[in-house]
């Protein structure tokens, strides 16, 4: 009897059936995952590669023996087209063994702030050593620069000293200094750009920018997805990973670190430049991602009262972390502020310039973990809120991130449904802005209730597989191979995220006795916030009912921010004092957060489900 198993596609977040006897490299086809397969699946190309997170497989072929150590087939590395489910599974297939990229949000607000980096660098020509003048090396280059630029240095980054002798010898006394307060952090024969690289290190996404330090100009900038996702979707379970042993802790640091160094060399390869050229690097991530990072306790993030290790900006060499640019370049990490809010939303906030306005702001940046503040009359007041992976497409029957063939906008006209995919590719799922928008399509046309419930009498509206759904597409496969559709679960899924994000924003309202209809300005930022259509957040009662040219999406202002922080000290300690003016509410610790989360469930403007 053939006995089919659920195999879950990490990052890709897509979902397929795998038949006995089937390869997880034959389900990915059918689910619509891009899995590269040269050989034709005989285990010859190795170019399918997966690791198996969660359940039974078979054993280990011969072929994959010979291709991966007994320590990468310990921590379940396999080839796809070689790996036979026995049980239900997870995998994760990294970016290099898939076909399809998946969209991820870098660009944003432009930088607007003059220039003032930590790192200055300087052209110094020394007179060579001779029998009647013997300064030791690192002192002829400290009195150089003195002499020449009025710089005083005290000291020489450790790596930097090692080579030095030889690295002056080998420039023949003509070098390029890099210094950072007063101390030498690199020393280069070669003129070039002095480089920075600004990090937005999101739960579910990584977005890069290299940039030249003197100008501010970015060079290249690219996305990728979060490989720590595969040791859970949201923060809170990759937070329980952490704490099952230090090594795991230390596997899931090492994980985004060698993710950070990968995306470092692309950057690098599309300027046309090297990793040693970047003296300086800008972190901005949520309090969860910056303790994962540094290897900080993270315990007390999700136990009462939640607080952080550190809330204070954090700077510390590269080479500690393992991240390989100069030897001697520092890593700066904004400040945190409380709870699960970090230096990502301090960034956000300064590059959307919302955290001085006087009039009433909202500013929203939307993703796994949502991050939400309200400006009154220049005072600033922030939640965190676990809005989950429904809007990544996870726990969604026919979710998947945003990737070729994603349905990303839904249309409803009476019995007909037009439906726009990612690159107008054929359907293959439906991605998070996709099943916002069919929520609130269905809501319109009545085939919602203000609760959530799926009225039976549409025609769009079957029964596949004891699920009642809604058929996206297509119209008339009698059977679930290629479908697409909203089930009720679904709905059910979005109606927790959209409202966890609607009840922080109302606990902020209520909190400064304030209502929506008097927010100015609603600014929406974030990958997430960058896609959705924003009438449908507003007709699902994500957002508050206001007319749409109060929102602006801002896209990854986070990464702007960053940006900033990079090239500028200035920046960097006006994200300090910004830190310390948030007031963050704890939504756990709100005595009414209970009944304003239900009443948020409810689709349709929030005020409606008053009294």
């Amino acid at each position: 009897m053939t006995k089919n198993y659920r195999i879950d596609f990490q990052p890709l977040g897509r979902r397929g059936e795998c038949a006995t006897g089937e390869s997880v490299q034959e389900c990915s086809l059918k689910a619509g995952v891009g899995m590269t397969n040269i050989c034709g699946g005989k285990g010859k190309c190795r170019s399918c590669r997966l690791r198996v997170l969660k359940g039974c497989v078979s054993e280990p072929t011969s072929s994959e023996r010979d291709f991966f150590s007994a320590q990468e087939l310990e921590a379940g590395w396999r080839l796809g087209c070689q790996v036979y489910p026995l049980a239900d599974c997870s995998v994760y297939v990294p970016p290099e063994s898939m076909t399809t990229p998946q969209r991820t949000q870098v660009e944003g607000l432009e930088i607007r702030v003059q220039p003032d980096p930590p790192v200055l660098c300087y052209k110094v020509d020394l007179v060579a050593p001779d029998l009647s003048d013997l300064t030791a090396d690192a002192d002829r280059l400290l009195q150089g620069l003195l002499q020449k630029h009025g710089v005083a240095c005290r000291k020489v980054d450790e790596a930097v000293l090692r080579s030095l002798s030889m690295d002056l010898r080998d420039s023949e006394w003509q070098c390029h200094v890099g210094v950072r307060s007063d101390e030498v952090i690199s020393l280069r024969s070669l003129p070039g750009p002095n480089l920075g690289l600004a990090i937005d290190l999101g739960t579910t996404k990584i977005a890069g920018y290299l940039v030249d330090l003197e100008n501010g100009k970015r060079l290249s900038s690219k996305g990728m997805m979060n490989p720590q996702i595969s040791f859970g979707e949201d923060v809170i379970t990759r937070i329980g990973e952490a704490l099952r042993s230090l090594e795991k802790a230390a596997e899931i640091q090492k994980t985004v670190v060698e993710a950070l160094n990968r995306l470092t060399r692309e950057l690098c390869d599309e300027a046309g430049c090297v990793p040693e050229q970047i003296l300086e690097a800008e972190v901005g991530c949520n309090t969860a991602m910056h303790h994962l990072l540094l290897g900080l306790p993270v315990k007390q993030l999700i136990t009462a009262p939640y607080v952080p290790a550190a809330s204070f900006a954090i700077e510390l060499k590269t080479r500690d972390l393992g991240l390989n640019i100069a030897p001697g370049a520092y890593i700066h990490m904004l400040p945190n502020v409380a709870g699960f809010v970090g230096g990502d939303h301090v960034a956000m906030l300064l590059a959307s310039e919302a955290f001085d306005r006087k009039e009433l702001v909202l500013a929203l940046d939307i993703g796994t973990n949502t991050e939400v503040s309200l400006i009154n009359e220049g005072r600033i007041a922030s939640v965190s809120c676990a809005s989950g992976p429904a809007f990544e497409g996870y726990q969604i029957k026919y979710g998947m991130r945003a990737a070729r063939g994603a349905i990303e906008r839904v249309r409803i006209n009476g019995n007909s449904v037009e439906c726009a995919t990612i690159d107008e590719a054929a359907p293959v799922g439906i991605c998070g802005s996709g099943v916002l928008d069919a929520v609130a399509q269905m809501y319109l046309a009545g085939i919602l209730d203000r609760g959530g419930r799926m009225i039976e009498r549409h025609p769009r509206v079957r029964n596949v597989g004891g699920d009642r759904q809604f058929i996206l597409c297509p119209d008339e496969r009698p059977g679930e191979e290629g479908l697409v559709g909203i089930t009720q679960k679904d709905i059910r899924q979005l109606q927790l995220a959209k409202a966890a994000i609607r009840a922080g924003i109302q606990v902020l309202l209520e909190a400064s006795g304030r209502s929506g209809d008097e927010i100015e300005e609603v600014i929406i930022a974030g990958a997430f916030g960058t896609y959705i259509d924003v009438q449908s957040a507003v007709t699902a009662g994500m957002l508050p009912k206001l007319p749409l040219s109060r929102f602006r999406q801002v896209g990854n202002a986070a990464g702007m921010g960053a940006q900033m922080a990079l090239i500028s000290s200035a920046v960097r300690k006006e994200a300090e004092n910004l830190a310390l003016r948030i007031r963050y509410i704890e939504l756990a610790g709100s005595p009414q957060f209970s009944k304003i989360f239900v009443r948020a469930c409810y689709l349709g403007d929030y005020e409606e489900g008053k009294g």
